[in-house]
């Protein structure tokens, strides 16, 4: 059966790493945070990329289906972007880019330097770039008669039409994927141009209502202990507010930042009927189902504390040039091998 290919970018191992790295977490916390990661969309979680020419070769690597490395991919670059920026040993010149970039990030307030929410909004744009290619590539792979659309049988031919009448709606089944399409399908015409084929291969980053409710009721599943559909208060503190919590003292540092559990339901529960449906849990999506921008924004908070030498909460172009290796390790480290990508079964 043909999977949807959702491309998240949070990586167990990775956030589990760092939330126990920058954070005072409780190991059986830590237990309960990656438990609830694993069961996520998606198969394959890809790494942000800081700079935008390592995605380029990567590209031209991956368009050639050839499994070369970064230097071997930039001997055949025609243009001028790769004569600038590559030595005569045909290695990336790191120095270089960063001294290039470091401007285009330092862009409000222009000062000098790199804050963290400049950091994280230059690789959010990177990765929401990478997302919009990989699903212009899909697109135009399962087009199959090349009218700029998806239609539910492109993309998921295995199908037959008695199995949609049938519509049966559990995981994977032609009901399941129905409904996950339509939600998608904004304008309800029956097909998916190219931004809601987007949200259909990466729900956890989209904006739409409908998917983001899908995502929650898919992830609910794991929550709702009694099947009523809902989370009760003992269940949203035991299977909800644990992970909101580890990411909300990721991002603040400082525990007291982060509101109690009752609080945090009181605010939720807008029809004061003391249950949490859905459409209430969406303030909170990229906490219980981190997606790739979601992935792109931590990675970002690791990218600079590492290179923070003074601890000033932002970057200067010498802590830049001096942690190269931080911003650039598909480069310095060759391509990135399996140990860079994690499996995960769907929901």
């Amino acid at each position: 059966m043909a999977k949807v290919v959702v491309y998240t970018l949070l990586t167990t191992i990775f956030i589990i790493g760092v939330l126990l790295f920058l954070t005072p977490c409780k190991h059986n916390e830590a237990q309960s945070v990656e438990a609830l990661i694993t069961r996520r969309l998606g198969r394959r979680l890809v790494m942000p990329v800081f700079d935008p020419i390592v995605t380029r070769i990567e590209r031209l690597s991956h368009e050639k289906e050839a499994n070369t490395t970064v230097e071997a991919v930039a001997k055949e670059g025609k243009d001028d972007m790769f004569d600038e920026y590559f030595s005569q040993e045909r290695r990336l010149n790191t120095t270089m880019r960063i001294k290039f970039l470091f401007p285009l990030l330092d862009g409000a307030p222009r000062d000098g330097f790199v804050s963290l929410k400049e950091l994280q909004t230059w690789m959010m744009q990177q990765t929401e770039d990478n997302m919009g290619y990989r699903t212009a590539n899909e697109l135009e792979l399962q087009d199959k008669d090349k009218d700029g659309v998806i239609t539910f049988e492109e993309y998921l031919p295995q199908f037959s039409r008695e199995d949609i009448e049938k519509n049966e709606k559990s995981h994977g089944g032609a009901g399941w994927w129905m409904e996950q399409f339509k939600n998608a399908d904004f304008d309800h015409n029956g097909y998916l141009d190219i931004e809601e084929f987007n949200n259909f291969l990466h729900p956890e980053d989209s904006r739409n209502g409908d998917v983001q409710r899908w995502v929650l009721r898919e992830r609910m599943t794991g929550m709702d202990t009694n099947g009523d559909g809902k989370l009760e208060y003992k269940e949203f503190v035991k299977n909800a507010y644990e992970m909101y919590k580890e990411f909300a003292k990721f991002e603040t540092e400082e525990d007291e930042n982060v509101p109690t559990a009752q609080l945090l339901f009181a605010e939720l529960d807008r029809d004061k009927d003391r249950f949490l449906v859905a459409d209430e849990l969406r303030p909170i999506l990229h906490y219980l189902q981190p997606g790739e921008l979601s992935y792109a924004k931590y990675y970002s908070t690791f990218l600079c504390h590492e290179a923070d030498e003074d601890k000033d909460g932002k970057l200067s172009l010498e802590e830049m040039l001096n942690h190269e290796d931080v911003f650039y390790k598909a480069v310095h480290h060759e391509d990135l091998d399996d140990e860079d990508y994690f499996d995960h079964d769907e929901l």
